[in-house]
């Protein structure tokens, strides 16, 4: 008996191409890396190489169920994306539009305590310690400009 081909499958308020191998499909998903991808296919007993379209509605529940709580599937705490959650302390697993507000919601955090990382969020500059002086300059920053050089080259002939 053969089932009807998906060409696009809805996950997460995400449409994933369903003619790409299931991990791979679940990358596109916010919040899910390849690693966690293969874990969560591994675990859920599924052919990594089949395509996502090609899975039956149960096994297409099953992986949706499995990407927002990998923990209630067997993985380990380490492969969530948010261990420790300061408001409530449990281990979570963000995907999506939750992922971003709450990244979102860290920084204005950050911002509000005037905290060092959020002083550097809030001017724009490079926040984790790296180099500043010669690498993401945008504006005024940037070198000299060729019209000064010429300037420059054009009074000293003058004078």
């Amino acid at each position: 008996m053969s089932r009807e081909f998906n060409y696009i499958v809805r996950l997460h308020g995400t449409n994933i191409d369903g003619t790409k191998m299931v991990p791979y499909a679940l990358t596109e998903v916010k919040g899910v890396g390849i690693r966690l991808a293969r874990a969560i296919v591994k675990q859920l007993g599924l052919d990594a190489t089949e395509r996502l379209g090609s899975l039956s509605d149960g096994d297409v529940k099953r992986l949706e169920e499995a990407t927002s709580d990998p923990g209630t599937i067997g993985l380990p705490k380490w492969m969530l994306n948010r261990r420790k959650d300061p408001m409530t302390g449990n281990d979570l697993h963000l995907l999506a539009s939750d992922l971003a507000l709450r990244v979102k919601d860290d920084i204005d955090l950050m911002r509000e305590t005037r905290s060092w990382k959020g002083e550097r969020h809030a001017q724009g500059l490079k926040v984790r310690g790296q180099r500043t002086k010669t690498t993401a300059r945008k504006g005024r920053s940037v070198g000299v400009s060729r019209s000064r050089i010429r300037q420059q080259q054009q009074q000293s002939r003058d004078r």
